[in-house]
């Protein structure tokens, strides 16, 4: 679908067409993406509910054949469907505008930015411990006096952190951004292979195999439990969908995906596995169900406290990886809901000469800064409803394209149809098991989604996007200031009919793309 002005769809596909990633930088992100501090907060958790060593294990392996399992359905939705946004892109794709545009507004006001705030805090946190080992008080005062100035520490790092990974993110993905999430990413394997190969030494050479012997002795076999331990499990697993949020900006998305996420997943598969099971070889059951810091624990106990003081700066390394993914895939889902004329037109800004969405990159970098003054325990949990209610949709908007030959890419790649299916009831289950487990969280997930869904209906009957006056004059001005001020040209979807243009344009109005050959050189 071109664009008005010649400036649009095509144009931005033309600017980046030499800065797309390939197998390697996607591996990384689909890697950088999923391992971060996610194994050592739930590995407890996950041995909490099942209770045995085998278990624990068993739901793992579980964990990552779901994970697979989504990867695999997601490849065809992303071949089918080359748009970026995700869920987003695939719900407009079969015409759910509403569920679409629920979504959307909870995802970039809310799932990412929150997310992205917790990754920062992680950060600020890790780091505030590594540079007190490096830079030890002079004093130690009992301390209330030192806390206001730790927690300052803690958030200045985080948003320090969060700035530069935000800027980072406003130039070519080839030439910066991935290339840092690919330093970052070997950084990370090397972490782990360090915490693996110092478990299986204990496991190998000093005979610790004890915790082996009877793994299955005192499982906890009761269905909602094992469905708890495999939600904490898939969280730690989250964030396999990275690549379908920026196919367009992925070389030849039909290998490049399936090669990407199997060895990206099969990475990161046999990464938890073996780390779970390093954890198992040099402490019991008792101690990793007890633990609240696992892998300083585990370091504390093999090598000593002089290396587990640098526990803390390995773990930042991981959250900063899952950060930078993060900033990724909340940009291009805002990018995306622009395009579709669902959020402001200059959201939809994309820099020519680096393909990079800047508008979007930073409105989601001052979001997430926000969110790191406010606490988001709460409202992460219950956003990890949210997600998994977005996998229900985009399972059945697959169904739906299928059963009603839906016209899409020609090209794309068919899975086996039980596959979907599959997927749809085991994310019916996720969403499901939860009203049992734990409403509180449940209804607050429910309650997100009703208000964005109310939104979209008050705002689309009301006319709130309107048709000219004060509120055009508003929009045009901030589409002059944003391509301007970030070096951008506005990438916005030309409407059909004026009908598919009111149904579409909720959040905003009608635009005007004007080309301007001085933002190029940026």
């Amino acid at each position: 679908m071109s664009s008005e002005g010649g400036n649009g769809e095509g144009g931005a596909s033309g600017g980046t067409k030499d800065h797309k990633m390939g197998v390697i930088s996607c591996s990384s992100y689909v890697i950088g993406n999923i391992i971060g501090s996610g194994i050592f907060i739930t590995a407890n958790s996950v041995a909490e509910q099942t209770n045995s060593v085998g278990l624990t294990l068993l739901i793992w392996a579980v964990c990552a054949a779901i994970s697979f399992l989504g990867a695999i359905v997601y490849v065809e939705l992303a071949t089918s469907i080359p748009d970026p946004g995700a869920d987003y892109a695939y719900a407009m794709k079969v015409g759910w505008k509403a569920i679409a545009f629920g979504f959307m507004l909870v995802s970039v006001c809310i799932t990412f930015p929150a997310s992205a705030a917790v990754q920062s805090i992680t950060f600020g946190q890790y780091m505030e411990k590594f540079l007190s080992v490096l830079i030890p008080s002079s004093s130690s005062p009992s301390s209330s006096d030192v806390a206001p100035s730790s927690d300052w520490i803690v958030i200045s790092l985080a948003l320090l952190l969060l700035v530069s990974l935000t800027i980072l993110n406003f130039f070519s993905l080839d030439k910066f951004a991935s290339t840092f999430q690919n330093v970052v990413s070997v950084c990370k394997l090397l972490s782990v292979a360090a915490i693996i190969g110092i478990g299986f030494y204990f496991l190998i050479f000093k005979g610790e195999t004890q915790n082996f012997a009877d793994m299955f002795a005192g499982s906890n076999w009761d269905i909602g439990t094992m469905t708890m331990a495999v939600y904490g499990g898939l969280w730690s697993y989250a964030g396999w969908d990275i690549l379908n949020y920026g196919t367009p900006e992925i070389r030849n998305p039909r290998t490049t995906m399936p090669l990407s996420l199997f060895f990206g997943l099969g990475v990161v598969a046999s990464a938890y596995t073996l780390i779970n099971v390093s954890f198992f070889s040099v402490m019991t059951l008792e101690q990793v169900q007890n633990s609240t810091a696992i892998g300083d624990e585990f370091a504390r106990l093999t090598i000593g406290n002089s290396f587990a003081n640098v526990i803390p700066a390995m773990i930042a390394v991981l959250v900063m990886g899952t950060l930078n993914s993060n900033i990724f895939c909340g940009s291009r889902i805002m990018h995306a809901a622009a395009r579709e004329g669902q959020l402001p037109s200059f959201l939809s800004g994309i820099n020519p000469s680096s393909g990079s969405p800047r508008p979007a990159v930073l409105l989601q970098g001052i979001f997430s800064a926000v969110l790191c003054f406010v606490g988001t325990d709460t409202l992460v949990n219950s956003v990890t409803f949210v997600m998994w209610a977005q996998k229900v949709f985009t399972s059945a908007a697959l169904l739906f394209i299928r059963y009603k030959h839906v016209p899409v890419e020609s090209n794309a790649i068919r899975v086996p149809i039980f596959l979907v299916w599959a997927l749809l009831i085991i994310s019916l289950a996720l969403v499901a098991i939860p009203f049992i487990s734990d409403l509180t969280i449940t209804l607050i997930g429910c309650g997100v989604i009703a208000i964005a869904l109310a939104i979209y209906y008050v705002a689309l009957k009301l006319g709130i996007c309107g048709c000219g006056g004060l509120s055009e004059k508003i929009c045009d001005v901030l589409d002059l200031i944003v391509k301007r001020a970030l070096c951008v040209v506005l990438d916005v979807k030309t409407l059909s009919t004026p009908d598919e243009r009111t149904e579409l344009n909720v959040l905003t109005i009608p635009f005007s793309l004007k080309d301007d050959a001085s933002l190029t050189s940026l």
